[in-house]
């Protein structure tokens, strides 16, 4: 019987091609089931998208969908705390205005699959609010498709305010993608101005026959003093910012109505500001009261001491608010 005897140089290829088949095989596998979880992850992102522009998440879902990968989208979370109990009034105003912005997303001609917008509610997830060592509601956060959240990440809701627009913006700038917003129409504006005209126009004809209270300087410049305590206090920042009316720490309840920053405020500050103002302003009247009258000198002590003791002491407290906010400022005077 012939011996048969193969060729070492034939062995070697064989060998060398079983080698590679066992190595290209589970990378090949592996990548292939990657797609498939992300063809899966995606699929899920669009259809929870379709039935509701903010996608509600508990812990499982943002561990799965937000922090694991693979993932191809950025993901938009706000993390709030909009139960009753909880009394934040802060992330109600927050949330009408992120679910005006994700309406804009998901009914625009340029909506994808690249964005989603998401919120976490501390009383659905607060293992995700520990895991993120995250102690304040209302916060937006951006989870971008590669890598891990910067500082950029985290939108700077005490400074910026939380209008939609100001959110669209840091959007664009963190994902490049443009979205244009889309308010509801609101008449409220425009019924309050008809209101507004036709009650000034009534009051003119009921008085058509006198009409010398138009020429009141009291009355003028009362209605000049207003809209310069509106301005000073920062109502058109308010206007343009949209900034909360005060802040509620969701881990002790405690409120702030004084923003801790000189390049922010809350809407309850501004109003703190105007009444500390008007009050200064009443006491400086008073004192002028007391200077130029001409009537009982005791009456005149009495007005000037009040107007002085206004004075005093709200120009105290509007100085303490001052300190608070520039923490370097030295002088103080009775209040601190």
């Amino acid at each position: 019987m012939a011996s048969t005897r193969t060729n070492p140089i034939v062995n070697l290829h064989f060998l060398t091609v079983l080698l590679l088949l066992a190595i290209c095989l589970p990378f090949g596998g592996g990548q292939k089931k990657k797609e498939n979880l992300l063809s899966e992850k995606v699929e899920q992102m669009m259809e929870w998208s379709s039935r509701r522009s903010v996608i509600r998440m508990n812990g499982d879902k943002f561990r799965r969908f937000v922090k694991a990968p693979p993932r191809n989208y950025s993901v938009i979370v706000m993390f709030t705390a909009l139960q009753p109990q909880r009394q934040c009034s802060v992330c109600r105003q927050a949330n009408e205005e992120y679910q005006v912005l994700a309406n804009s997303w998901r009914y625009s001609s340029a909506f994808s699959n690249k964005l989603f917008f998401t919120v976490v509610d501390y009383d659905e997830g607060a293992d995700v609010f520990q895991q993120l060592n995250m102690n304040s509601a209302p916060t937006f956060m951006h989870f971008p498709a590669k890598g891990k959240p910067k500082r950029a990440d985290t939108f700077d809701l005490q400074r910026i305010g939380f209008a939609s627009e100001q959110l669209a913006k840091w959007i664009a700038d963190r994902t490049d993608v443009q979205i244009r917003v889309f308010r509801p129409p609101n008449y409220s504006g425009t019924i309050a101005l008809a209101l507004l005209v036709s009650l000034v126009g009534g009051l003119l004809y009921l008085r058509r026959n006198n009409l010398e209270f138009i020429y009141n300087k009291t009355g003028w410049a009362m209605a000049a003093l207003c809209v310069v305590f509106a301005m000073t206090s920062g109502q058109m920042w308010n206007h343009i910012r949209g900034p909360p009316y005060a802040h509620k720490n969701p881990q002790n309840g405690q409120v702030s109505y004084i923003h801790g920053s000189s390049q922010a405020q809350f809407v309850a500050e501004s109003h703190i500001i105007l009444l500390l103002n008007a009050a200064i302003t009443m006491g400086m009247v008073l004192l002028n009261e007391a200077a130029t009258s001409k009537g009982d000198v005791g009456k005149r002590r009495i007005i000037c001491l009040v107007g002085l003791g206004l004075v005093v002491f709200f120009f105290s407290f509007l100085l303490s608010v001052f300190r608070s906010k520039y923490h370097g400022y030295p002088y103080s005077f009775l209040i601190k």
